[in-house]
């Protein structure tokens, strides 16, 4: 995999320490990438980030992040629930004015979630915001849930480092069966 010096992303510093490969670093990294062109909301959640810690310690970053950035930047759901990872999908899509989706179906009618499954339902997406620059992530959560977000397809490489640094079991949304 290639190191954050590579062209295709740029690091951006949000402390003086920048030599040290810390969980902080790399959960600023990651709140960048699943805030595609919205560094204000990255520097939001990462605020938030540092104050739950505070709170709760940093056992879970992951878990942290989760929390900051849910229906914002990420989403978790009950894979059975179709209609409410359509939503999320949604509602994290409407960040970009230029993506439409074609859910290749009615998402308000109930037989459109009769026929469809989580891993269908992340594929499709994934295939419709690919010509759009952007990648649909699925993260590894509870069981029964799923979980991911969005990022700029130019970062994949970027986010496969930060998602092993971070110890996420990630995969893209069309490799989900």
């Amino acid at each position: 995999m290639t190191s954050y010096d590579d062209d295709s992303y740029e690091e951006r510093d949000y402390d003086d320490d920048d030599s040290e490969d810390t969980v902080e670093k790399y959960v600023w990294q990651l709140l960048l990438m699943i805030n595609p062109g919205d560094e204000e909301a990255a520097k939001k959640q990462f605020s938030d980030y540092r104050n739950e810690v505070e709170d709760q310690g940093e056992d879970d970053p992951i878990r942290l992040v989760g929390q900051v950035t849910d229906w914002r930047s990420s989403f978790e759901v009950d894979e059975d629930d179709t209609r409410a990872l359509v939503e999320a999908l949604q509602e994290l899509i409407s960040r970009f004015h230029d993506v439409s989706m074609d859910w290749d179906g009615d998402p308000d009618d109930d037989e459109f979630h009769e026929d469809i499954d989580a891993a269908e339902i992340f594929n499709r997406a994934y295939n419709q915001l690919k010509p759009y620059g952007y990648t649909l992530w699925s993260r590894e959560a509870d069981d029964e849930v799923a979980a991911g977000w969005i990022t700029s397809s130019s970062d994949d490489e970027s986010m496969l480092v930060v998602a092993t640094a971070l110890h996420i079991n990630l995969r893209r949304g069309d490799q989900l069966s």
